[in-house]
C-alpha cells in the first residue's frame, strides 16, 4: 500500500509504500476509497504549523468502512460505514465533555500529530467517529468534518444563522466556499459570494448564490445590492478580505473567521465595530454533532460534495500547485482506490 509522506517543509511530498499499523485500544482501521485535500495541507507543508510531527502521512479528510478493531472498541463493529472528526479529543475536558470536542486543548490533529489519509488504510480513534448512513457517498462522508461540518458550526453553532437572513462568504470559489455557498442556502439564506477569480461567477450562481462580488471594493457593491449590509460575513480568507467583509456587515452584524491564507495581523477598525455593534468569532472544525448534523443533510439531499476532480495519488504535489494558483473550484480528492 502506497502513502504520500511529509518529509520536509517546502518541498514536495514523497510517495512511499506504507504499512499501517494494526488497532490497539479503542482504535479502529478504516479503509477509504476517497480523501479531500485541504487548503490547511498545503499550508502545512508550506511550513505554518509549527506543531508538525515530520515525516507524517498529511491529510485529514478521513472515511470509509470499518475493516479491523481494537479489543476495547464499543461502539463501532467491522464493515461499518464511518467519518472521522479531523483530530483525536481527550474526550476529559470541559470542553469534551459539553460536546464541544472541537474547542479541545488536548486533541491531536490528522496529518499534524498523527499520521493522516493520503492512504488507503488509517487509524482512528473511536471517540473521533460517527456512523455514515448507507445512502451517503463516499466523497460526501470524506468532507463531513473538515468542510460542511465546519460550516456547520460556523454558520449555525457560532454565527446562529437564520433563515432569510444575509451571508457574505469570502472566497466562495475554493473548495471550503463552494460548500458554504450550498449549506447556507440548504439553511435558507440570502447569500452574497466574494470570489478574486472572474470565470468562477458563472459557477457561483448555478451554486445558488444571489449575487456574485469581485474586487478591491466588494463591500459598497454589497452595501448597494443589499442596501444596509449582511447579517452574517463568513470570513474564510483572511488578510485579504478581512477588511471588506467586516464593511459588508450591517448594523448589529456578525463576522465568523474560519481561514486565513495569510499569518501576518489584520488591521482592525474598532471605531466601526463599536459604533455598528457588530461582533467577530471564531470557528474551528466540527464537533461529531455538527457531522451528524450535514450528514443527515446530505442523506435528505440538501447538501453534496462539489468535486472539481479525482486525482492518483501520485499526483498530490500537482494538486497543491492548482490550488494555490486558483485554479480548482471545490473539492480535490485523491481515489485511493486505484
Amino acid at each position: 500500500m502506497k502513502a504520500a509522506f511529509l518529509t520536509e517543509i517546502k518541498k514536495p511530498l514523497v510517495i512511499q509504500e506504507y504499512d499501517p499499523p494494526q488497532p490497539t485500544g479503542n482504535q479502529v482501521l478504516i479503509r477509504q476509497s476517497l480523501t479531500g485535500i485541504c487548503f490547511r495541507d498545503v499550508l502545512t507543508r508550506d511550513g505554518f504549523m509549527p506543531r508538525v510531527k515530520i515525516p507524517i502521512i498529511p491529510g485529514h479528510e478521513i472515511s470509509g468502512r470499518i475493516v479491523a478493531v481494537g479489543p476495547d472498541v464499543k461502539g463501532f463493529n467491522i464493515n461499518e460505514k464511518v467519518a472521522s472528526l479531523i483530530y483525536t479529543p481527550c474526550g476529559k475536558c470541559e470542553f469534551c465533555l459539553r460536546g464541544d470536542e472541537n474547542l479541545c486543548p488536548n486533541k491531536i490533529t490528522f496529518g499534524e500529530g498523527v499520521n493522516g489519509g493520503y492512504t488507503r488504510d488509517v487509524i482512528a480513534n473511536e471517540n473521533s467517529l460517527v456512523h455514515v448512513p448507507d445512502d451517503v457517498a463516499d466523497a460526501d462522508a470524506s468532507l463531513a468534518a473538515c468542510v460542511t461540518g465546519m460550516l456547520y458550526n460556523a454558520l449555525v453553532r457560532v454565527g446562529k444563522l437564520q433563515a432569510g437572513e444575509r451571508v457574505l462568504i469570502s472566497g466562495a470559489g475554493g473548495g471550503v466556499g463552494v460548500h458554504a455557498v450550498e449549506l447556507a442556502k440548504a439553511l435558507g439564506a440570502f447569500v452574497v459570494a466574494e470570489t478574486s477569480s472572474k470565470w468562477k461567477e458563472e459557477i457561483l450562481y448555478k451554486m445558488g448564490a444571489d449575487i456574485v462580488v469581485s474586487g478591491e471594493g466588494f463591500d459598497r457593491t454589497v452595501k448597494e445590492k443589499t442596501g444596509d449590509g449582511v447579517h452574517l460575513a463568513l470570513e474564510g480568507v483572511g488578510l485579504p478580505t478581512f477588511d471588506r467583509s467586516l464593511r459588508s456587515l450591517r448594523t448589529g452584524g456578525r463576522m465568523v473567521v474560519i481561514g486565513n491564507v495569510d499569518p501576518s495581523p489584520v488591521p482592525l477598525p474598532l471605531g466601526i465595530i463599536i459604533l455598528k455593534g457588530n461582533s467577530i468569532h471564531g470557528s474551528i472544525s466540527s464537533t461529531r454533532e455538527d457531522m451528524r448534523k450535514v450528514l443527515e443533510m446530505t442523506s435528505q439531499g440538501k447538501i453534496r460534495a462539489v468535486i472539481h476532480e479525482k486525482i492518483a495519488l501520485e499526483d498530490v504535489n500537482k494538486a497543491y500547485g492548482e490550488m494555490k494558483e486558483k485554479k480548482s473550484v471545490g473539492r480535490i480528492m485523491i481515489d485511493l482506490s486505484r
